[in-house]
């Protein structure tokens, strides 16, 4: 088994483990803070054809854009299997399957939009993975994220990167990421960038696929 394969299998294992106690144990988190940045995004998803990487235990789903045809991949089977039992939450046609982020089983093209939430921060090779979000979203789409980020103050930030390595061992996410910078490098327009929590820890991005009806 490849390195990245070795990471990627480590990382499905972490989330299998947490599963059961995901929604639990991030209650207070999801509550005070993202619940409100989950819907701000949301809104900002177009309907259409729109992929969903990472929905865990399908906590966005109630957020999905009435009238989408949504496909949902999940690396971890034991979120998949949460997932799905709260696909009835949706507004949108929602189709949850198994699949890696960095390596999607869809041709060039495939997808109007697409979102994620909290995924990048634990997807092993972030590069890859945008790189392929940017393969499937057609020319002129759009890209969704809402991510925890390295905190740009010299202090924090370092602390932050000192602490990344424990971090991924005990939850399974980075802490000390620079995921609109990863965006960019992807080959991603950077549209809008927002700012939330101390320091700007969580950031709404948009990024939109070059091409299509630019001028």
């Amino acid at each position: 088994m490849s390195t990245d394969a070795k990471q990627t299998e480590k990382t499905r294992r972490r989330y299998d483990r947490s599963a059961a106690l995901y929604d639990t144990l991030y209650w207070p988190w999801e509550k005070l803070i993202v619940r409100g940045l989950r819907r701000k995004l949301w809104k900002d998803v177009p309907a259409g054809k729109v992929l969903e990487i990472g929905p865990g235990t399908g906590v966005n789903f109630q957020h999905h854009p009435v009238g989408a045809s949504v496909t949902a991949v999940e690396l971890s089977s034991k979120m998949l299997n949460r997932s799905r039992r709260r696909t009835g939450e949706s507004k949108s046609d929602v189709q949850v399957i198994g699949g890696d982020a960095e390596s999607l089983d869809f041709p060039d093209d495939s997808f109007d939009a697409a979102a994620a939430t909290f995924v990048y921060c634990s997807v092993p090779d972030q590069a890859a993975g945008l790189r392929e979000l940017k393969r499937v979203v057609k020319p002129g789409g759009t890209i969704h994220l809402l991510e925890h980020v390295r905190i740009d103050g010299p202090v924090i930030g370092r602390l932050m990167d000192l602490w990344d390595p424990i971090a991924v061992r005990v939850g399974g996410a980075h802490i000390n990421r620079r995921t609109a910078d990863a965006v960019s490098a992807a080959g991603l327009i950077v549209e809008h960038e927002e700012r939330h929590g101390p320091g700007g820890l969580i950031r709404l991005i948009t990024g939109r696929v070059p091409g299509g009806d630019e001028v």
